[in-house]
């Protein structure tokens, strides 16, 4: 049986290209980066010829790149770091229904600590409005943390424009570009962003590495305290080889980005077609403003788990929303905070394409979703058809 991966959204698969880079500094070029002697001096070196190019490929500087072991941990420096450090300028914190868990989970703790959080809501397609997030500043508004794109549906958000109104009110502005990062272009200056945290295993790179960019002048409260390292933002002895491999996975999807997401596009939009022919289907997200490789529907009538069991006895690997929420049974936050009951939330399917997708693959799914979605209803207690 053959087996489609169909998950990239929740992770990849390390690129040759990438492990090839990675590997000498596994063995031999093992040194610490903090050491004087040579392997020290190598591994530095590394250090600083990563930091170089993933500064260069965000438009930033280098000295404003800090490395850290992924998106979540990226979130967390940016929030709590810059709750912490202007705490006396203002407790009051914005973000939107949609975030990923790492930046809601973390505006929430910070809540139960003083700080003051708005929640904007979003529209049907889980657009941020940028005027509701005018209305939403106050003076003491410190921080604004909206993603660059959603990981469940897709929808991208208006992030320059948003950005632009908060630079403008003098607040600091996150965004979770942890989707976009190799997708889409992230040049910071034109998203008028302050930080920006991504991870390297969305991007086929590895997993426990990812980037902050913080803009020179923002103070940060570190969360690790230990050690001087990424300039006394993030204490512990760097992961070489992995920030190694995070620079060289981001560099190759630069390269490729257009031409890749013209062929994703295509196969996306092959996909969508081809399940909205199912009864009961409703596409969730922007068809307009969306990643070229996100497809997201919900099937009536069915429940999203079962679903999944059954695409996985074909060999194709799927899910019904984050990665990181897979073992809870409540449906989507994000598909609810879009408006939908939790009804059809539950039946839904994240398909997200890859580097390894073909029109195979998009035919074969195609063949087997229809025929596991009539058998899934006809089991239904609710199905009427």
């Amino acid at each position: 049986m053959s087996r489609i991966y169909m998950d990239h959204a929740a992770t990849t698969p390390v690129r040759s290209e990438v492990l090839d880079a990675m590997l000498p500094y596994f063995n031999p070029e093992f040194g610490n980066a903090s050491s004087v002697y040579s392997w020290g001096r190598s591994a530095h070196q590394a250090l600083d010829v990563a930091r170089d190019k993933v500064a260069q490929l965000l438009a930033a500087e280098a000295n404003e790149i800090i490395f850290t072991s992924g998106g979540s941990e990226g979130a967390n420096l940016a929030i709590k770091g810059v709750a912490w450090a202007y705490q006396n300028k203002g407790k009051h914190l914005i973000t939107s229904a949609i975030e990923h868990h790492a930046v809601l989970d973390t505006v929430l703790w910070l809540k139960k600590q003083g700080f003051e959080v708005t929640v904007l809501p979003v529209d049907e397609e889980g657009m941020v409005s940028p005027a509701q997030v005018a209305d939403a500043l106050r003076p003491d508004t410190i921080l604004v943390s909206i993603m660059h794109a959603n990981n469940e549906v897709g929808t991208i958000q208006p992030i320059a424009e948003i950005g632009a109104i908060v630079r403008e009110h003098g607040a600091f502005f996150h965004t979770d570009a942890v989707q976009t990062a190799g997708v889409l272009e992230l040049n910071v200056q034109e998203l008028n962003v302050d930080l920006l945290s991504l991870s390297a295993h969305k991007l086929y790179g590895p997993k426990g590495v990812g980037a902050l960019y913080c803009r020179k002048g923002v103070r940060l409260e570190p969360l690790i305290h230990g050690g001087a390292q990424e300039r006394r933002r993030r204490a512990g002895t760097e992961n070489v080889a992995g920030i190694v491999g995070l620079a060289r996975a981001l560099e190759l999807a630069r390269e490729e980005q257009e031409a890749e997401n013209e062929r994703l596009t295509k196969l996306r939009d092959r996909l969508l077609e081809g399940l909205q022919q199912i009864p009961y289907t409703k596409v969730n997200g922007s068809l307009t403003h969306r990643l070229p490789n996100n497809v997201n529907v919900c099937f009536q009538y069915i429940e999203g788990e079962s679903m999944l069991l059954n695409l996985d006895l074909k060999g194709i690997a799927a899910s019904s929303g984050s990665a990181c929420t897979s073992g809870s049974l409540d449906p989507s936050h994000v598909l609810l905070a879009m408006g939908l009951t939790h009804e059809i939330a539950h039946g839904s399917l994240r398909l997200t394409l890859g580097r390894s997708t073909t029109e195979a693959d998009i035919d074969f799914v195609l063949q087997e979703v229809p025929v596991i979605v009539e058998r899934l209803r006809q089991m239904s207690p609710l199905f009427q058809g």
